[in-house]
């Protein structure tokens, strides 16, 4: 493969200071004004401009948020003194390659030689882009865009899933459903006042060490000696494994099976309930199929009377009660907040019949099975694009048969 021609960014267009804006001349009026945040929405709206962008100028965050490049699609728009624009000479390039070849830049080194980290146009003047023949730019372009628009067609879907699911648990977790399958109301339904509020009349509100058989802490103490990279090693959960309501596995401890079969406490069994004591507070989650046998560190540990209580129900309902700050009464400390496991006995939860829980905690699952599933294809979406980027910007990967139609991208 033959070295692939670069360019220095002056050669590529104008690079511009962003321009002084006054806070008092930004109103809900006028063209849209970009800042040095990593948002794609302006940041405020303003008719006072010495200097007009165009459609075609990519935006790099120049104080605060260094590089992060930006493409903006509005016609015209204005640029505050924390950026730095680059307007490419359109004759000789294609805006939304730049655009994506900037992306491929690590500026927050450049930031880093200024005693304030900052970007400014002369340290930016030595950087360059790959340069490819026009065509060829437009085809790379067309293809990373196309990838970026999925990428963020599937941003907007976990959006309105996760807005669907708040929406969901507030009606869930406060009204149930009633044994039609259908979400009660006021109007249609009886109700009474209880220390959570207003609930159906058919719930009871129990304490947690009331509906359990343990609340106890994992092991407490030095855990390192006993890691092993064995494949018989016995999962070991910490909080930074415990996620609302499912377990990432993605940074996974085990430990000797010698070391696990000593900690009978913090044994654990599909089913069981686990609450971060510390750190990532009360976020709570419950042990899946999948681990028939683990143990934990650190956290609260509480097993359940099977005939009353459907331990993911109580999950949805811990974890809906920390968005809702409902839960923050049982956080004590003065520096590194923690929860007692003597306080979250104490913790009251709704207390609906055990099918009604199961119910409940089932729609709420079906949903997080959708939203995780979209979160896998969104970093799918993000490893193709990275892929691509560096197959298409180094050459690796010539797009001379793409214009001819003769190759894909798979």
């Amino acid at each position: 493969m033959s070295a692939i021609e670069t360019v220095t960014l002056p050669r590529v267009g104008t690079l511009k200071m962003g321009e002084t804006i006054i806070e008092k001349d930004c109103t809900g009026e006028g063209l849209p004004i970009y800042s040095a945040d990593k948002s794609n929405r302006p940041w405020a709206f303003s008719t006072h401009f010495k200097r007009l962008n165009r459609r075609g100028t990519i935006v790099l965050g120049a104080r605060g948020t260094i590089g992060h490049p930006r493409l903006p699609r509005d016609e015209e728009f204005g640029a505050t003194q924390t950026t730095i624009t680059l307007t490419p000479d359109l004759e000789t390039f294609q805006a939304e390659f730049v655009y994506f070849a900037l992306q491929q830049l690590d500026f927050t080194l450049l930031g880093a030689q200024q005693a304030i980290p900052m970007l400014t146009v002369g340290n930016l003047e030595a950087v360059t882009i790959p340069k490819f023949p026009k065509p060829e730019q437009t085809k790379i372009a067309e293809i990373l865009s196309t990838v970026d628009r999925a990428i963020e067609q599937t941003e907007a879907l976990i959006a309105k899933q996760q807005r669907l699911k708040t929406g969901l648990m507030q009606d869930l977790l406060t009204r149930g459903i009633d044994p039609h399958g259908n979400l009660r109301s006021e109007q249609t339904h009886e109700f009474k006042d209880s220390p959570l509020g207003r609930i159906p009349v058919e719930w009871e509100v129990k304490p947690m060490g009331q509906v359990s058989t343990l609340i106890t802490n994992g092991f407490v103490g030095v855990a390192t000696p006993y890691y092993t990279e064995s494949s018989d090693g016995v999962p070991y959960l910490y909080g930074n494994n415990i996620r609302c309501n499912r377990m990432d596995m993605r940074k996974l401890t085990r430990i000797t099976r010698q070391f696990h079969e000593r900690q009978q406490k913090s044994q654990l069994n599909p089913g069981d309930m686990l609450t971060v004591q510390s750190g990532h507070i009360g976020t709570t989650a419950v042990v899946p199929d999948e681990l028939p046998e683990s143990n934990c560190h650190a956290l609260i540990l509480t097993k359940f009377k099977k005939d009353l209580l459907d331990p993911n129900f109580v999950s949805f309902y811990c974890n809906f009660c920390l968005e809702t700050g409902t839960m923050g009464h049982l956080f004590v400390g003065s520096t590194i907040k923690h929860i007692n496991t003597s306080d979250f006995a104490k913790f009251s939860i709704p207390f609906p019949s055990k099918d009604e829980q199961s119910e409940i905690a089932k729609r709420l699952l079906d949903l997080n099975f959708s939203i995780n599933g979209s979160a896998q294809g969104l970093s799918k979406l993000r490893a193709l694009k990275t892929a691509l980027m560096q197959d298409l910007l180094t050459g690796r990967k010539i797009v001379t048969a793409l214009l001819d139609g003769k190759e894909a991208i798979a």
